[in-house]
């Protein structure tokens, strides 16, 4: 029987801390309160370096070790620990024949050390509280109660952002600060298993996922800008066993520090979640609402936990917050990151050092916008095709194309094969709700220019350069929300089909250049064939500074289908789909044709061609859009919402195709760098 049975109610609880320093300090503090209160009374405490002096209430014990504390301390109740990592799993496993235990986040650094403390606990009858102190926010209820009730709609997802800055002196402040292992034994400080672990278990806890049974994946992709083991920027990608995702995006490498959020993404709105200040926003259709919360101390809660035991009973008190058992799902985390490939090295290119010494503090170029883009695609760096990531580990995912010369003309000085300037992407591990798919990106200029965006965060579903529709036979093959007249509106469905390859047969040796030719399958959602496409992308040189890129489709139904979108289904001036090129971020803009300039004026006309011209990231770059010969199909064109080209198949009505029967589109476009006039733009597109 442990003896605390029956205590704990009548009299305050007996209590050691071992650590004093670091959260340790914490504590003390909460002990501090928790004894004026008359609920505890602080009577040991260890750590080989001792507090100051004052630091404790009046006849508290010091002791070197926690060997040297239980031997000379005797009926405690509660040991909290609050120690490095590496020596959460000895000195819990020392405690548990003693006393009740609150053990600091991460439980420990190894799922077999999880296993050893979840049996020492049973043997020994005894509860574990594990600090994550996110976990105590009453927000957490009011959420379970917004979703339950519908207000943001179908859950369809969970991401969580952490932007945090760590210097230099904060990896120099312990022997063990970024290390993944010491001595032989496991630590996994990353920015995920330690400063924003709050992040990941806040998540968990919202997507109900608590054991590691709850999980059915997780994947990490973890990278590092200071000279550590560890990661200390990282993407940590979870699908639970009910199929939802998480995405956690974290770093200790950006710009400034700000407050981690956890976002529900729902069919109706979302709901973001700043665990360190309790605040919730539930944004919907109806407006935007914010609350705080408050917090239960997880202290308290263990004690009042232990409260009223019964002989030969487990405590009948208040259940824990954050129990061990609750954290298996965290440990399954943490044993991806532990047993993953060391964390990639970002290249110094990319980085600035901001500050001087051990004050000084890295920023990863463009960390901002790759966290965001990483949650709203539920995707990984590496997926993100980011510079400093690592290639994707789908190996038959890329094929990269170099432009080959259309005559025999001299090339340039920079030898072709040193500049690609096309990567094909099979889509394939994208997410469903973005209908995976194959597309083309990065398309660069000669120059280095990157004229194509994929996953951007306010439309993830935007792949590059293609071929897509959002209604095949009510098959939406876009990604995103499909537009429905009988809806009138945009509306989350299940109805995400996607286009897979089944063979692709590259040619390098033609003398129109370097070509890809695909035999593709459009399935519907049950896996039903709607469509099959011959596709065929080839790349060819123009001049010292242009190319051009021809992109040719033939689609034959498999069934008797129906070809639309927004368009065709209602939503006036919304018709797109077939071709679509998404442009990165730009200024300088101008969309003309030869006749016509500005978004108003091309949106849904008719030309043999539109250009577009801007300042991208790397330089000026011009584009030429030529419209298919098999129809004057009107163009569709988005500049300042965000930055966009296509020509609609089905602008306004669907097209409709017998089983067997086939439609083709061909579409050239020149990618130059500078600013093209007008009139070398229709010089381009003359000589097609």
């Amino acid at each position: 029987m442990p003896a605390t049975e029956g205590r704990i109610a009548s009299a305050p609880a007996r209590v050691a801390l071992v650590g004093v320093h670091g959260f340790g300090t914490h504590h003390l503090h909460n002990l501090e309160r928790l004894q004026h209160d008359g609920a505890v009374t602080l009577v040991a405490v260890a750590d080989p370096n001792p507090p100051a002096a004052g630091a404790l209430p009046p006849g508290t014990g010091v002791f070197g070790t926690l060997d040297e504390l239980l031997a000379a301390t005797p009926a405690l109740d509660l040991i909290i620990v609050a120690t490095p990592i590496q020596t959460h799993a000895p000195l819990a496993l020392t405690a548990l024949p003693h006393a009740d235990l609150y053990l600091e986040k991460p439980p420990v650094a190894s799922l077999a050390d999880f296993t050893r403390l979840q049996d020492a606990a049973a043997a020994a009858g005894r509860s574990v509280q594990i600090g994550f102190q996110s976990l105590g926010s009453q927000a957490l209820q009011a959420i379970e109660e917004l979703l339950a009730a519908g207000e943001i709609g179908t859950l369809l997802g969970i991401s969580a952002t952490g932007r945090w800055v760590r210097d230099r002196a904060y990896y120099k402040r312990s022997r063990w600060a970024g290390k993944r292992s010491l001595d032989g034994v496991d630590v996994v400080d990353g920015v995920a298993t330690n400063p924003l672990a709050h992040a990941i278990a806040t998540a968990l806890r919202i997507a109900g996922a608590r054991t590691g049974d709850d999980l059915a994946s997780v994947e990490t992709d973890l990278y590092r800008a200071n000279d550590i083991e560890s990661d200390d920027t990282s993407v940590i990608r979870v699908r639970t066993a009910s199929g939802l995702p998480i995405t956690c995006a974290l770093t200790l490498c950006a710009t400034e520090s700000v407050e981690p959020y956890v976002t529900l993404q729902g069919s109706e709105g979302t709901a973001v979640f700043h665990y360190t200040e309790d605040r919730l926003t539930v944004s919907t259709a109806a407006g935007e609402r914010h609350q705080v919360f408050g917090r239960l101390d997880l202290t308290e809660n263990l004690l009042e936990h232990l409260r009223n035991r019964r002989p030969q009973d487990l405590p009948t008190g208040a259940p824990l917050i954050s129990s061990l058992a609750d954290s298996g799902a965290f440990m399954r985390v943490l044993e991806a990151i532990r047993t993953a490939a060391a964390p990639e090295l970002v290249p110094a290119r990319y980085i600035d050092w901001v500050g001087e010494g051990d004050s000084a503090h890295p920023v990863i170029a463009g960390i901002e916008d790759a966290l965001e883009r990483a949650t709203a695609a539920h995707a990984t760096f590496s997926e993100l095709g980011l510079p400093w990531a690592r290639p994707s580990a789908d190996g038959a995912d890329t094929l990269s194309l170099s432009a080959a010369p259309l005559s025999a003309a001299p090339l340039s000085t920079v030898p072709l094969s040193a500049v690609p300037i096309v990567t094909v992407r099979s889509g394939s591990a994208l997410a469903a709700r973005l209908s995976p798919r194959p597309y083309l990106h990065p398309v660069r200029s000669f120059g280095g220019v990157t004229v194509t965006d994929h996953l951007p965060a306010d439309h993830p579903w935007h792949l590059g350069a293609g071929i897509a529709l959002q209604d095949v036979n009510g098959a939406n093959f876009w990604g995103g929300k499909t537009y429905t007249r009988a809806a009138g509106r945009y509306e989350e469905r299940p109805d995400h089909g996607r286009i897979v390859q089944l063979a692709a047969r590259p040619e390098t040796a033609s003398p129109a250049g370097v070509s890809l030719h695909q035999d593709l399958s459009w399935q519907a959602p049950d896996g039903s064939e709607l469509l099959r496409e011959r596709r065929t992308t080839r790349a060819g040189r123009v001049d010292h500074r242009t190319w051009r890129l021809d992109l040719a489709t033939e689609l034959t139904a498999v069934v008797d289908a129906s070809l639309g979108g927004p368009g065709s289904n209602g939503a006036a001036g919304s018709g797109y789909g077939g071709f679509f090129w998404r442009l990165p971020a730009c200024s300088a803009a101008d969309v003309f044709t030869a006749d016509r300039e500005g978004e108003a004026a091309v949106h849904g006309s008719v030309s043999p061609w539109l250009a577009w011209t801007a300042e991208f990231p790397e330089g000026a770059a011009s584009l030429v859009f030529a419209a298919p010969a098999e129809a004057p199909d009107p163009w569709f064109v988005r500049l300042h919402g965000y930055p966009g080209v296509g020509s609609a198949l089905a602008w306004d009505s669907p097209v409709i195709l017998a089983a067997g029967e086939s439609i083709r589109r061909s579409f050239t476009v020149w990618i130059a760098d500078g600013t093209l006039a007008p009139s070398e733009a229709g010089a381009l597109a003359a000589g097609r």
